[in-house]
């Protein structure tokens, strides 16, 4: 049998700072999509606990396990191995078709906001969105310092130099 190496889908590219603003690859650990059964929200929401299924455009957490809305009746759990749903929901390891980039800095949303189609503004601490990212489908998580950015795996390198190309566009406007 074959002896499978895990890389990275950015192999380890080193973080990228330019005016005030630092592009990273971060690892989320487990990834795994969670999708209640018919007729099953009850008992997965007694099974979750304390975690709580979220609602659109939201997050729930406790400690480094979080559950982030990603489509009507979805969500996916982050940073943790799922419990024993499995009789409450469809559980499906996601782990390798995504990367995710942080974004963080005190400019951070203004180079978000070059590539997203949303108000980044109105955007609170703690919640999430599923949006584009130019062309690409990406899942947008809002933290203290600035945002996560998932999207599939092999969109990554297309991610980062898109992202990058803004960061310069930005400390180009600096500039002048």
């Amino acid at each position: 049998m074959a002896d499978l190496i895990a890389k990275s889908p950015l192999a380890g590219r080193a973080p990228t700072s330019l005016a005030g603003v630092t592009l990273a690859e971060a690892d989320m650990g487990p990834v795994t999509s969670v999708a209640p059964f018919a007729g099953q929200d009850g008992a997965l929401a007694a099974a979750l606990a304390p975690l709580a299924f979220p609602a659109p455009n939201s997050i729930s957490s406790d400690g480094a396990a979080r559950l982030v809305w990603t489509a009507r009746g979805q969500a996916f759990l982050i940073g943790a191995a799922p419990g024993d749903w499995g009789q409450f929901a469809a559980l499906t390891d996601q782990s390798d078709g995504w990367a995710c980039l942080t974004l963080s800095g005190s400019g951070a949303a203004e180079v978000l906001s070059r590539l997203v189609p949303l108000d980044l503004r109105a955007m609170a601490v703690g919640s999430g969105a599923r949006s584009s990212l130019g062309h690409m489908a990406m899942i947008l998580i809002r933290g203290a310092d600035g945002f996560e950015i998932m999207v599939f795996r092999s969109m990554a390198r297309t991610a980062w130099h898109e992202l990058e190309a803004a960061m310069k566009m930005r400390a180009a406007r600096q500039v002048c």
